[in-house]
């Protein structure tokens, strides 16, 4: 099985960011392709899940457990289950944001979603969901 998913078909948000949903292409991925303007990044949050960011233009300040790192084009930075984290764009910067499938992802409240990322359709997500 294979699946290509063309520039057109993507989904974006109103920022730009490129969302893809794994499973739904036989991938055990999802991922954001994210282009951020400086100052731009999410609040602090955390989730149960890790997430791994390829930096791939720009310059990117990650904080993480109230570590402030900064990375550059070709850094790959990993952030662990329920550490508080964010980024924020000393640059114009682009990302690759890549998150495993999970499985538990139905027991994460509508409020928590949404703080996390703002922009996702979460009408859609509950659909897919089993």
């Amino acid at each position: 099985m294979h699946s290509v998913l063309r520039t057109d078909e993507q989904e974006r948000t109103p920022t730009g960011t490129v969302r893809f949903e794994g499973e739904a292409h036989g991938s055990g991925v999802s991922l954001f392709l994210v282009d951020n303007q400086p100052g731009e990044g999410p609040d602090l949050h955390r989730h149960p899940y890790s997430e791994t960011w390829i930096v791939r233009s720009g310059s990117v300040r990650f904080t993480a457990d109230g570590e402030d790192i900064e990375a550059g084009p070709g850094d790959i930075v990993v952030v662990g289950p329920e550490t508080p984290h964010n980024r924020t764009a000393i640059e114009r910067y682009g990302e690759v944001n890549v998150i495993a499938e999970i499985p538990w992802l139905p027991e994460l409240t509508r409020a928590s979603l949404q703080e996390i990322e703002p922009e996702l359709d979460l009408e859609k997500l509950a659909r897919a969901l089993p």
